[in-house]
């Protein structure tokens, strides 16, 4: 069986990020929460996208690319990383992004912009019908030029980019062995496009097997993210000549927590932004993390979490769309 050291990796985050308890947010929940700080990552303003991104531009520099083409919504992290990696390794960034062009470019568009990446926005309603033709043209003008392109799915979500999950898996093992502590109960996980969380499924099986392992949903209904991670989990699984395979019910996902729409803040989610920022001085965002967040809060107040259960959240990053919502945020 091969491990993550055995696949092509170019360095791009500060690893390991830190994982550091929530006392505060522990002693209000009855369940001690420790958070992965992959928002501390580093490259390109951090996030959880640079653990995948670190595998999936290795292949685009092996493969000569020149071209990097993604997708995400206005907000989109991925979209973000995808730019100031392209860039990196001396790549023209293209990103499709869902939502009408605005007047203004705040957060993460701001710094779209910052890394010279070229915008094409899509209408809302529109998007998922036109934004796999949308990629393509773009891969088929770059070709026309005489350029090779790589298209980058939504959020890096591929097996390939899944292994930066195992690999993060097996990094917080070692940090909770070093400090004397065993697995984790629970990791909790904002869940966007899939890929993190088919990571985190991967990564658990073989290191902690015990740990349920829960995604927050911050987009669509649970069955389509259970039938989409369960197959991306088994072929992340082969790319490590593992026999071992998921059923979409054996990925546990909670989809009441997205609010009226992806993207768009949800009350509880500005509420957990500001408990976790008020009790322990830690910064949400509210498209990903104050989503998940609040889901654990609420899990755990409804007793869904066990009373004195381990639980690891995840901080996928994100604090640039503080920025473009701040008068919600104010208001609320």
């Amino acid at each position: 069986m091969k491990n993550v050291n055995d696949f092509e990796r170019v360095t791009l985050g500060f690893f390991p990020t830190p994982l550091e308890s929530l006392p505060r947010l522990s002693e209000t929940l009855g369940v001690n929460v420790k958070i992965k700080r992959d928002d501390y990552s580093g490259f390109g303003g951090g996030g959880n996208k640079v653990r995948k991104l670190e595998y999936l531009m290795a292949e685009a520099c092996r493969e000569g690319v020149n071209v990097v083409i993604t997708t995400g919504g206005h907000q989109s992290n991925h979209a973000r990383m995808v730019a100031a990696a392209a860039r990196k390794f001396g790549m023209k960034p293209v990103l499709v992004l869902r939502g009408d062009e605005p007047q203004t470019y705040q957060g993460n568009l701001l710094l779209d912009k910052l890394f010279g990446a070229e915008l094409q926005f899509l209408d809302p309603e529109g998007y998922f019908t036109q934004i796999e033709g949308a990629m393509q043209a773009h891969s088929d003008a770059a070709t026309a030029r005489g350029e090779k392109p790589m298209i980058i799915p939504l959020g890096g979500a591929t097996a390939l980019g899944a292994l930066g999950y195992v690999r993060a898996v097996e990094e917080m093992d070692a940090q909770l062995r070093a400090a004397g502590e065993s697995a984790p109960d629970v990791i909790i996980a904002p869940t966007g496009s899939g890929g993190t969380l088919a990571g985190l499924y991967v990564g658990a099986r073989r290191y902690w097997p015990k740990t349920q392992i829960i995604g927050v949903s911050v987009s669509a209904k649970a069955d389509w993210f259970q039938t989409r991670i369960s197959a991306m989990a088994d072929d992340c699984a082969r790319l490590l000549d593992w026999d071992q395979s998921w059923q979409p019910q054996d990925i546990l996902i909670e989809d009441g927590f997205v609010g009226s729409a992806y993207g768009v803040p949800s009350d509880g989610g500005i509420e957990a932004i500001y408990q976790v920022a008020q009790q322990e001085g830690v910064l949400l965002d509210p498209v990903y993390t104050g989503k998940a967040m609040h889901g654990l809060i609420t899990l755990a107040k409804e007793g869904r979490i066990a009373a004195g259960s381990s639980v690891v959240f995840m901080h996928c990053g994100g604090s640039p769309a503080l920025y473009p919502f701040a008068q919600k945020l104010l208001e609320h």
